[in-house]
């Protein structure tokens, strides 16, 4: 289990943070309550965290789901947060003091050229609070399949949405998705269980699978 020096329970700013970015930009920030502590418990139940290594969350916020994912995460793992918000990217820095998170103002459309061209098949996890509804059909896309491509055959793309905007391509680039419903949360969200990429790759190689314990998220790049 991870060390607790991690631990920083939101606290009023962040909430007002979270207010003040959903009034400034509300279709990117998607709403303007912060996840409820049920919802998060109820969607990061899915991680087996003894044999997590790299962790990877797209559109984190003000960290509710980071904060959690480095509480439970492994001393020898890495946890890389991608935020589109230079605000919100800064305030992560400013918040969250822990060797295991990396934080990079970007889109996570460029996900696989932040980790690198190694990086195919070594993702343990994938966690996107994106709204997608607010995206594009080409971003959904190639952030569906990017998710498939870094993902290891065992990882999974784990995500909280008011809408269903990315449904259809989830299940073009994963062939096992579970939605279920939380109404508990404001506003209520699908949270959606995404397994077996469809990914075209080759298999890993015995060295690679052999090498696994040591693998961290920085040596892909």
């Amino acid at each position: 289990m991870a060390s607790r020096a991690s631990k920083t329970l939101p606290n009023v700013m962040d909430r007002l943070k979270f207010l003040a970015e959903f009034l400034r930009s509300p279709l990117k920030v998607g709403s303007p309550i912060a996840t409820s502590s049920r919802t998060i418990e109820r969607l990061l139940a899915e991680v087996e965290w003894s044999n997590t290594r790299c962790f990877l969350e797209y559109g984190p916020g003000t960290g509710e789901f980071t904060r959690y994912i480095l509480d439970h995460l492994p001393r020898d793992a890495e946890l890389i947060v991608i935020e589109s918000d230079t605000d919100l990217a800064n305030h992560l820095r400013d918040t969250i003091k822990d060797k295991r998170l990396t934080v990079h103002t970007d889109s996570a459309v460029r996900a696989r050229t932040i980790l690198g061209n190694k990086s195919a098949g070594q993702v343990d996890y994938i966690l996107s609070g994106i709204p997608f509804s607010s995206l594009g059909m080409l971003q959904r896309r190639q952030i569906a399949d990017d998710a498939s491509m870094l993902l290891r055959p065992e990882g999974k793309f784990l995500a909280y949405q008011v809408r269903r905007s990315i449904e259809n391509h989830l299940h073009a680039h994963f062939r096992k998705v579970r939605r279920q419903r939380v109404w508990l949360n404001l506003p209520p969200y699908h949270l959606y269980v995404c397994s077996m990429p469809r990914a075209d790759r080759p298999p890993p190689s015995r060295q690679a699978i052999a090498d696994r314990s040591e693998r961290k998220c920085r040596s892909l790049r």
